[in-house]
Order: C-alpha cells, then structure tokens, then sequence
C-alpha cells in the first residue's frame, strides 16, 4: 500500500510543472488540429519535398487524408513524445534522487515508513500523473476536433493510441525512474535519467530521415510506439505496446528493489 500523505504531497509539489506542460500541449493541438484540411495535404506535401530530411526527421511525412491520420503524423510523430518525456525527467528526478541527494530521505525512513513504501508511493505518483497528463490530453483533442472538425475525429483510434502513448511514457519514465533510483546525486540521475531518453529519441529522429539510416530504429525504444500504425488500425502495433508495458514493469520493479537494498548516505 501507499502512503497518501506522502503520496498528495508529491502531487501539489509538481502540479506547476504539470500545468505547464499540460499548457504547451494544448496550444500545440489547438495549432496543429486547426492546420487539418484534407486540401492542406497537398501544401504539406510539397513543404515536405522541399525540406524532406528535417520533416521525416520530426516524423511528419505522411498528413494522411482523414483527421486521426493528420494528428497521428504532425503531434504524435514528436510534440507528444518530447514533452510528456521533458515532465518524466523532472519528476522522477523530484520524487527520489533530489531526497537522497539534499538529505530528506534520511528524514523519510526516520518516520515509520519503509524503503518499499516510500518508493511504490513515488512510483505512483508518477503513474498517476502521466494518466492524468494523457487522459486531459485526449479530453483536449475531442474537445478542439468537435470545435473546428465534428464528426471527423474516430474517437476508438484515438483512444487506441492514447493508451499507447501511455504505455509509451510508463516506459520512458521507468528509464528516469530507474536512474533516480541508483544515484545519490541529481546530477547522476539526469545524466541518465535525460541523457538515455535524449539519446533515444535522437536515434529515432536518424532512423527516420532515410532508408539508409532506417536500420537504427531497432536501436530506439520510440519505434516501439508506431502512431501512423495504430492510426491505420494495424493490429501488429499491440505486440509493440505489450513490448512497452514489460520494460516499463522491468524498469520500476528492478529500481525499486535496488533502492530498498543499496546503501544510502547519511
């Protein structure tokens, strides 16, 4: 069990950032919701024979013809990866190696709470707050395509891909999680809690630019997340998203069990 009082303490102290990711990811999909038009395809078209590399390198090469399609390409291609991702690292980072690093966790396990405890309530805190992120997210999707385009938004693929997008970012975060879990310093834990998810997402961003280079997305755990293929209703993209949610539990459970077994400072 949790405790919750550690549990709504970890939560208002990252409601700000949350808010603000929340805020750019709304402004982002008000923008790109709008640009749909099933004419602009053509436009975007040529935009991206003009500049290919750099479109396929944001994952924007394909505007497709029907609304789920566009959204797939232009805000989960990248905007929905990136900064649900930037959210990760700062909170994972907050709910355990900024305790050890600043002394505060000495402070926790001096009250009747245990290592395991502490952890699974930090662990949740980061679960709770990315299905919060991507359940508003999807609220704000159906709220600006029944604004601007009604009717035209399938709400089952889009529930589809969310879930995948949140099994996506379990396992980012797990990789943040983890690294938060094993360092004594922030600076550690952002090392590699941001340098692997950067490093990443970079790969993903080369494989993309060509066929050449298409080798390394067995190198990213983004390719795991095939927006346009769930989109398209390809069912091998579930195989992918199970692949996610095990690395995810991998992740956590073998961060956890380090903590509870290393060796903090004083």
């Amino acid at each position: 069990m949790i405790n919750l009082t550690l549990f709504k303490r970890e939560l208002k102290a990252s409601y700000k950032v949350f808010l603000i990711i929340f805020a750019v990811l709304m402004m982002y999909t008000g923008i790109i919701t709008g640009m749909f038009d099933p004419k602009l395809g053509e436009v975007l078209e040529q935009f991206t024979q003009v500049m290919p590399e750099l479109m396929s390198a944001f994952g924007m090469t394909n505007p497709g013809t029907t609304l789920i399609e566009f959204l797939a390409s232009y805000l989960y291609g990248f905007l929905f990866l990136v900064f649900p991702m930037i959210f990760e690292i700062i909170l994972a980072n907050r709910l355990v190696a900024r305790y050890v690093d600043q002394g505060s966790m000495a402070y926790l396990l001096a009250s009747p709470l245990t290592r395991g405890k502490i952890i699974l309530t930090q662990a949740t805190v980061m679960w709770t707050s990315l299905g919060a992120l991507i359940m508003l997210i999807t609220l704000g999707e159906i709220g600006f395509a029944q604004l601007m385009f009604p009717g035209e938004l399938d709400m089952m693929i889009l529930f589809k891909m969310n879930i995948g997008l949140y099994v996506l970012h379990l396992a980012i975060s797990g990789i943040c999680f983890f690294a938060s879990c094993i360092s004594n310093e922030i600076k550690l834990s952002y090392s590699i809690g941001a340098g692997v998810p950067i490093l990443f997402l970079l790969i993903q961003m080369l494989s993309n630019v060509g066929e050449k280079l298409e080798i390394f997305k067995y190198f990213t755990i983004f390719s795991l997340y095939p927006s346009s293929q769930i989109a398209s209703g390809e069912k091998s993209a579930y195989g992918f998203m199970c692949i996610l949610l095990m690395i995810a539990l991998a992740l956590y459970a073998l961060g956890g069990y380090l903590f509870t077994k290393r060796d903090l400072p004083v």
